[in-house]
């Protein structure tokens, strides 16, 4: 069964899933030529260069159909070094972290309808009033001294309280229809000189020839022995 999310109009829809890729000073987002085929749609590749104008090191992507798009591939251009003195041939950190569905909070610190909603007041619920557009406003009246409190729910998370019920303070009064997440993670990458990689390889190359020929002399070297205790 596919995983569906809450949209801010309280329908349901598959997930959307992001990325943000932070490599070291100097890497950068590589040319489109490299691009995986399925990345090569221009408005994929608008997604990737929109959010790297000022931070070249700094790659963002998404939101984009979770479906679509279950895994996420950052080509990487490593810096020039004839260029860039800062930059050495050493290990260096990069850090990923992926997101999926929408968030709880929005950038002005509300809630969005992606999360659940408590109750703001002790008391019993007096109404329970659930809108034309969709979400609910739920009135709780104070056993005490009779003072109500109104509790608007937007459209998206389903009701879990019904009139006349007694309600704590922040008590759950609907599900939370949230079903997304978000991971991190580190890794590391080693930027090496082509040099010093050819040089390993003509090294490793040479002791296996070498190995080759001693094992050759040696077989000659036991012929000529038989040959001569024969003789």
């Amino acid at each position: 069964m596919q995983i569906k999310q809450v949209l801010a109009n309280g329908k349901k829809r598959t997930l959307n899933v992001g990325a943000v890729l932070i490599l070291p000073e100097g890497f950068e987002l590589g040319p489109p030529i490299v691009f995986h085929p399925r990345l090569k749609k221009s408005w994929v590749i608008s997604l990737f260069k929109a959010i790297i104008r000022q931070k070249k090191n700094i790659l963002v992507v998404g939101p984009v159909p979770g479906q679509k798009y279950s895994e996420i591939t950052f080509p990487i251009l490593s810096p020039n070094l004839a260029t860039k003195r800062d930059v050495h041939f050493l290990k260096y950190p990069i850090y990923v972290g992926r997101n999926r569905g929408r968030g709880q909070i929005y950038p002005d610190g509300s809630k969005s309808n992606n999360t659940v909603y408590n109750a703001t007041a002790v008391g019993i619920v007096k109404k329970s009033y659930e809108k034309e557009k969709g979400g609910y406003e739920i009135t709780i009246a104070d056993a005490s001294d009779g003072r109500e409190v109104i509790d608007i729910i937007p459209p998206g998370p389903e009701l879990l309280v019904s009139e006349g019920e007694s309600i704590k303070l922040d008590q759950p009064l609907t599900s939370n229809p949230n079903v997304g997440g978000f991971g991190q993670g580190d890794a590391e990458i080693v930027l090496q000189d082509p040099l010093h990689v050819q040089g390993l390889l003509f090294f490793l190359a040479s002791i296996i020839l070498t190995q080759i020929f001693l094992v050759l002399k040696k077989k000659q070297f036991e012929k000529v022995q038989l040959s001569e205790m024969n003789f």
